[in-house]
């Protein structure tokens, strides 16, 4: 790690979330990428160096599903995590959903 007085503000950004991400292991996350395939919606299962490792369980590609993917943390574009009290991920499948 820099020295705190050294980093840019790219660095800073990547250090914060390397360490959000890390302190979410074995949360659920929606992640929206802006390449292919797009959205990920799985389990945190650790960071890599800029890497965050997720356990996809929902993708558009049915065929990536229900396997490790390693997401470099500046292809994520738009991220949640689901935490108490807020809303939950929904459940995506082929009929569209839970409803």
């Amino acid at each position: 790690m820099l020295n705190q007085k050294n980093m840019t503000s790219n660095d800073r950004h990547e250090e914060g979330m390397i360490q959000l991400f890390t302190n979410h292991t074995g949360t659920k996350m929606l992640a929206l990428t802006s390449s292919f395939p797009f959205f990920f919606i799985g389990t945190i299962r650790g960071v890599l160096d800029d890497y965050v490792m997720v356990f996809v369980e929902t993708t558009n590609v049915a065929e990536l599903e229900n396997r490790v993917w390693n997401l470099h943390i500046h292809d994520i574009e738009v991220f949640y995590l689901e935490q108490e009290g807020w809303p939950t991920i929904p459940v995506l499948g082929e009929n569209g959903g839970g409803g």
